[in-house]
This record gives C-alpha cells, structure tokens and sequence, in this order.
C-alpha cells in the first residue's frame, strides 16, 4: 500500500472524529488549545489503536480466505463508508458539549474509531507494514480533531454532514480501487 493511499484512507477514517471534534469545538466558549489537544489525542490514539487490533484479529484468520481476502476488504470499506455517507444525510444536528472528561471522551473516540477496526481486518488481509500504518492514521487523525476543534469554534456544526460524506465517499472509493486491482482490472 503505498503512501497516498494510506494518506487517503486515514483522513476517510478521521472524517467521524474530525466531525465530532468540530462539535467539540462549537461547543467551548472560548477556543482551548489544551482542549483541542486533548480532544487530538484521545481520538488519534483510538483512531491508531484500533486498526491495530483489527490486524491482529484478522492476521488470525486471513490465510485462510486468501483468495478471497480482496472481497473481503472490499466489503467491509464499502459497509462502512456507505454507513458513512449514510450517517451525512441523517438530520441529526445535535453536538457534542464541551466537557473533557474522560469517559465521555473514550466513549466518543471509541465510537469514531469501530470503522478503523474493521480497517485493521482489511490491512491483515492486505500484509499492510502495520507500525508505520497505524501511526500514521494516528497522527492524521490527531491533526485534523485539532484543526475540527478550532474550526468548529470559528464556525459551527455546520460542515459536520460534509465531513462524514467525504469519508465515506474515500472509503467506497478505496474498497474499490483494491477490488480492481485484485481482478487484475486496475494497475496502479
């Protein structure tokens, strides 16, 4: 996998946790550095830590749906980027509030980050170099929660559903594109 596509892939999974953090953002009266860090390391460290597990679940299993493993992550990148797009057009306009306590915050960075698990399964499949895969959807998604934080300071919760239809959007497209190359149909 090379470097693009993981880029592409990591900011499609950092589209709930940056929607979230713009949230989180809209929600403090006054712009928060350490929130915006907080609200960054908390959804970057789950965002990281989650394809991991998923890898190594799938790592359990994946020799023995090698010939189908392309199908599989095929599948799963298009569940979850169509439940992505499908979460964007829900009229659910309702945002986080600004406390940053803990358990309200890995409830969140839980939540944003299930899809990455399932990611994780499709990296096991794909012999994805695992370490430098996860730490850079880690910092990624650390990056942009704290630039969804000062944006949903600066504007509001407005950009929230366009967030969560990018992702999706990349994910599908990404599910695709592996599909292809699998059936010989697309090189890259």
């Amino acid at each position: 996998m090379s470097l693009t596509e993981l880029f592409i892939i990591a900011v499609g999974l950092s589209m709930d946790a940056f929607a979230v953090a713009v949230c989180k953002g809209l929600a403090m009266p006054r712009m928060s550095w350490k929130g915006a860090l907080i609200v960054g390391l908390y959804f970057g460290g789950f965002q990281a830590a989650m394809p991991l597990l998923g890898y190594f679940l799938g790592s359990k299993f994946s020799m023995a749906i090698r010939a189908y493993d392309h199908w599989v992550a095929f599948l799963l990148l298009v569940l979850i980027g169509a439940g992505m797009v499908k979460e964007s057009f829900e009229k659910d306009e309702s945002c986080a509030n600004a406390s940053l306590d803990v358990r309200g915050m890995v409830l969140l960075a839980v939540a944003t980050s299930i899809d990455a698990l399932a990611v994780g399964v499709t990296f096991a499949f794909l012999n994805v170099d695992i370490v430098p895969a996860v730490s850079f959807i880690g910092a990624v998604t650390f990056t942009l929660s704290m630039v969804g934080v000062k944006v949903g300071n600066a504007f509001g919760c407005k950009y929230k559903s366009r967030a969560e239809l990018a992702g999706g959007a990349i994910l599908i497209l990404m599910g695709l594109k592996i599909l292809l190359e699998h059936l010989g149909l697309l090189a890259f």
